[in-house]
């Protein structure tokens, strides 16, 4: 049943992220291509297997340090969204997978760079359009983390999560032809690290 409702919930947050987008679809683009299409659900054409093979790694390994070395420093764990694995273990894993995968990695790359990416990016070219959907992806994560972070915690992942969008953007964009599937795995992979560090109490 615990499944069955992280599933539910994931669902609706992937809906709820894809209203816009949606919308501005259907006002702009529904002739031309299929939504998912326009987002970026597309295969993956990698341009410079080198490159993507580095950017992919390195993604990880900030994902890695931020968890397991830089947010234990300014947030407090114990209240934050995967606080509600906790000492879980594999018991978890399900639910774990719907959380990391489904219900934020999924909506937010929807919506960050499936959405916002692209639009930014057709509109004021790659360097600019990208950072700024990088930006607003970092303010988001601080906005949501500062009652738990403090103002120096907030800087911290503003500039750590607004770098990881900015990456993804650029795997996606540079990297792999526009798909959005690239960052949507790396996106649910840093979440899934995130989680098995509080399911096993590992920090």
């Amino acid at each position: 049943m615990d499944s069955f409702n992280h599933l539910i919930n994931a669902i609706i947050q992937v809906i709820a992220f894809s209203i816009i987008p949606f919308i501005w679809w259907i006002i702009s683009d529904r002739k031309n291509s299929t939504f998912l299409h326009w987002l970026g659900f597309r295969k993956i054409i990698v341009k410079d297997y080198k490159k993507y093979i580095l950017s992919v790694l390195g993604m990880l390994l900030l994902s890695f340090i931020t968890v397991f070395y830089i947010f234990p420093l300014y947030i407090d764990t114990s209240n934050n969204a995967t606080s509600q694995f906790a000492g879980k273990g594999f018991s978890a894993l399900i639910p774990v997978v719907i959380y990391s995968f489904i219900q934020t990695g999924l909506s937010e790359e929807i919506f960050f760079r499936g959405f916002l990416a692209k639009r930014l990016i057709n509109k004021y070219g790659f360097r600019f359009g990208n950072i700024i959907q990088g930006l607003l992806f970092g303010l988001m994560h601080g906005i949501f983390f500062f009652w738990i972070a403090g103002v120096m915690g907030t800087i911290i992942i503003i500039v750590l999560t607004g770098m990881s969008g900015w990456v993804s953007g650029w795997i996606n964009e540079k990297q792999s032809g526009g798909s959005i599937i690239s960052s949507w795995v790396l996106h649910g992979l840093g979440n899934f690290i995130a989680s098995i560090s509080v399911m096993f109490n590992i920090i």
